[in-house]
C-alpha cells in the first residue's frame, strides 16, 4: 500500500500555526474577552515558545499597538458599535485587540507564501480582512456602519501591501 506524499516539518508547523489562529479567532469572536484572553495566551506563548523566529515578538508588539490605532480609532468614530465592550481601559474590546497580534503570529508562517505575490498579498488583505470583520460582527453581535468594510478593505491592502514590500526588502538584502 502506497501512502501518499507527508508534510513536511515546516509545512505541519504551518497548519498548526493557522488552525491555532483560527481557535484563536473563534475564542475571542465567540467567547468575548474571558475566553478571547485564556486562548490568545495560550497561542501567542506556544507560538514564541515553539515557532518564532529571534526577535518576533517585536512584530507581535507592533500589531497589538497597530490594533489598538487602527480598531480603536474606528470605534472612537463609530466604525462599530458593541453589544458588550466589558474592556473598560480600551477603546474597544479585549477580544477584538487580541486579534492584532493573533494575526501577526501567521506573518511569517502561515502566510509567508503571501507575501511573495504583492498584488495576492493586496488582493487577499481588500478581501479577507473586511470578511473576518462581517464574519466577526455576525457571531459577536457587532453592529457596523457601512462605511466601515470599505475602509477595512482599503486599510488590509495597505497593510498586506507594506507586508509584501518589507518581505522583498529583506529578500533583497
Amino acid at each position: 500500500m502506497t501512502r501518499g506524499p507527508m508534510l513536511s516539518r515546516r509545512q505541519r508547523r504551518q497548519v498548526f500555526n493557522a488552525l491555532a489562529f483560527e481557535a484563536g479567532w473563534l475564542a475571542c469572536v465567540i467567547g468575548g474577552n474571558g475566553w478571547g484572553l485564556a486562548v490568545v495566551a495560550v497561542v501567542i506563548g506556544h507560538h514564541l515558545w515553539r515557532l518564532a523566529e529571534p526577535g518576533e515578538w517585536r512584530l507581535l508588539a507592533g500589531f497589538a499597538a497597530l490594533g489598538l490605532i487602527m480598531d480603536g480609532g474606528l470605534v472612537l468614530v463609530g466604525g462599530m458599535r458593541f453589544a458588550d465592550s466589558g474592556s473598560g481601559w480600551l477603546p474597544l474590546p479585549l477580544w477584538l485587540w487580541l486579534l492584532w497580534p493573533l494575526f501577526a503570529t501567521l506573518v511569517r508562517h502561515a502566510l509567508d507564501w503571501l507575501w511573495r505575490t504583492p498584488w495576492l498579498a493586496v488582493l487577499g488583505g481588500a478581501t479577507g480582512g473586511p470578511l473576518s470583520y462581517y464574519g466577526g460582527s455576525v457571531l459577536a453581535d457587532v453592529r457596523l456602519a457601512p462605511w466601515l468594510l470599505p475602509a477595512e478593505a482599503l486599510i488590509w491592502a495597505l497593510l498586506c501591501a507594506a507586508l509584501a514590500s518589507r518581505y522583498h526588502q529583506q529578500r533583497a538584502k
